[in-house]
């Protein structure tokens, strides 16, 4: 099922989903399904799994000279969401990037969802690799989210890359795209970023994710002025519970958001990260009730990997 029809048939109720990472190269399955089983509880509609692209690193040889050697640290996008769907009978969504692939990749990763029955992507530009200062696409890819979500789109019209194909079958994606309440760290200006969401959403995108943010404010905020330009589409928040003290300095550095100064004080008084992370489950049970109340079709939440946090989170909003 679509997440619009997820949304719909909800009929007003506030949903709960999340999102995983795919396991380290090596890890089995299991230390996926060990983080999702606690959480099937609270009857997520849809799971989205990320996609991380190939790093490079540099081998010194015998000769003095370096080799380019590709490192893909998290593959398994595609076998997970199969694997998940067959399991818990959910919808499982897996992020496509733009990084790393061109047009002839992404069409055949699309053909192997519609096989698959996965009904739902999340189409992203993603980041710049290690090695980049800035975002650089493949020869032949897509260097913005908006022409990806156009591929996906043409494909759904049954448009394929080869215009010689005959009697070709469309596909039924529903794309979800990401924006941000406090602005994408490379926009300049958080106007500019929602003209460019109003074009991803004329292209074909569906729903919308949001960086996660925690500051309520800041969301409801973003959303009315999306909604004064036009923009109607389910705006779903992404929310994630702080869980250590490093996070004060790592997640505006890396994720460009604000942390309150309230929550900034609670963490700073905490003697370790086992009592920040309560203060982060507490926060983010404050900011999930007050989104809650105010008729928000799903709340989303970033797991990065563990479901203890948000489980408790969960037990006490759903």
């Amino acid at each position: 099922m679509k997440v619009t029809e997820h949304i719909a048939q909800a009929n007003g109720n506030t949903q709960f989903s999340f999102e995983i990472l795919p396991p380290l190269k090596g890890q089995h399955i299991k230390s996926i399904f060990d983080n999702i089983d606690p959480l099937m509880e609270f009857n997520p509609p849809f799971i989205d799994v990320t996609y991380h692209r190939e790093e490079y690193i540099y081998k010194e040889q015998e000769n003095g000279l370096l080799k380019r050697q590709v490192v893909k640290k998290r593959p398994g996008t595609v076998g997970i969401c199969a694997a998940i769907q067959n399991r818990y009978k959910v919808d499982a969504i897996p992020h496509i990037l733009c990084g790393g692939f061109t047009k002839e990749d992404t069409e055949n990763f699309l053909i192997d969802l519609d096989f698959l029955g996965i009904q739902n992507v999340m189409a992203l530009r993603g980041d710049a690799v290690k090695t980049e200062t800035y975002f650089t696409p493949e020869k032949e890819g897509h260097e913005y989210a908006n022409g990806l979500v156009q591929q996906i789109n043409a494909l759904n019209d049954g448009v394929y890359l080869d215009e010689e194909l005959q009697n070709t079958s469309k596909t039924n994606f529903c794309i979800g795209v990401a924006a941000y309440p406090e602005k994408h760290m490379e926009s300049p200006s958080l106007d500019s970023d929602i003209h460019f969401l109003k074009k991803k959403i004329k292209s074909g995108a569906e729903y919308v994710v949001t960086q996660m943010f925690f500051d309520n404010q800041k969301y409801f905020d973003f959303v009315e002025k999306c909604r004064k330009e036009g923009i109607t589409i389910p705006i779903i928040p992404g929310l994630k519970p702080i869980a250590t003290k490093r996070q004060l300095n790592l997640l505006p550095h890396r994720f460009h958001v604000d942390l309150p100064e309230a929550l900034i004080l609670e963490v700073i008084k905490c003697k370790d990260n086992s009592e920040v992370k309560q203060v982060g489950i507490e926060w983010c049970i404050q900011q999930s009730k007050e989104l809650q109340k105010a008729g928000i079709p799903v709340l989303h939440y970033y797991s990065m990997g563990k479901s203890d946090n948000i489980q408790t989170i969960a037990s006490q909003v759903f």
